[in-house]
């Protein structure tokens, strides 16, 4: 790592978290990529990381295990703070709320939000101390309109949004920013299964967007454009939610 700003991105070993990561990286960041079991994938993305000028260094933890969080953080965060922190590890486990598992609404939930709370509550001291810093909420449209199937992933996604602005409230005197980029029908492992043709016709722009057109928004949202610009949501979705 060198003196290049830091970006921590949660998630990332594909998808969405890949296209942020490599997008920083040529932004000029360099990061530090969390995922939790996809090893090839991280290496691939910190190949591409490499390939765009930036260091990555992998840090393999659950977001949602407080002890996991601390072991992996804390040591690191003694020597450097991150910039940027990019809370995008999520998951989905759709099913309609009368068959719903505990399972499926714990997991759900506890990704998305005790994710945001042990990774945040670790990173935000350091950005407090330094007076500057970048928060950036991965949301989705699920968590503005509703899905149904998704009463777990709407509900946690919605709690972010709350989050996001109740955070960004607490801590804009600090010149740290807190905002949320809303991704709708994107391109990847999570839509694939979805019935395509259905979606498509309900997208004003008709098609899916791409992993790299969410993580525009996100370094838009880094850089110092974006420098009165906070609490808030932006969306990426096609026009389907409006």
């Amino acid at each position: 790592m060198g003196s290049r700003p830091i970006a921590l991105v949660t998630g990332g070993s594909k998808g969405i978290g890949a296209a942020i990561a490599v997008t920083l990286a040529r932004d000029g960041f360099d990061i530090w990529l969390n995922y939790r079991t996809d090893h090839d994938g991280a290496r691939s993305v910190a190949e591409k990381v490499s390939e765009q000028g930036g260091g990555c260094r992998l840090l393999c933890f659950d977001v949602a295990e407080a002890a996991g969080v601390a072991v992996a953080l804390e040591p690191l965060l003694e020597k450097e703070i991150p910039y940027a922190l990019i809370n995008n590890a999520g998951l989905n486990k759709d099913a309609l709320l009368a068959w719903m598992t505990n399972a499926e609404w714990n997991d759900v939930l506890s990704t998305s939000l005790d994710g945001f709370f042990f990774v945040t509550k670790a990173v935000v001291t350091g950005m407090l101390r330094k007076r500057k810093g970048r928060i950036v909420n991965i949301v989705s449209t699920s968590g503005q309109s509703g899905v149904g199937g998704q009463v777990n992933y709407s509900a946690a996604k919605a709690g972010l949004i709350g989050a996001t602005k109740s955070l960004a409230v607490e801590i804009a005197r600090r010149n740290i920013l807190v905002n949320a980029v809303s991704p709708g029908f994107i391109e990847t492992e999570m839509t694939r299964a979805l019935p395509r043709e259905q979606i498509l016709a309900s997208i004003p722009l008709g098609r899916l967007g791409s992993p790299m057109e969410v993580a525009e928004v996100v370094s838009f949202l880094c850089s110092d454009r974006a420098s009165y610009i906070t609490g808030q949501v932006i969306s990426v979705n096609g026009g389907i939610y409006r």
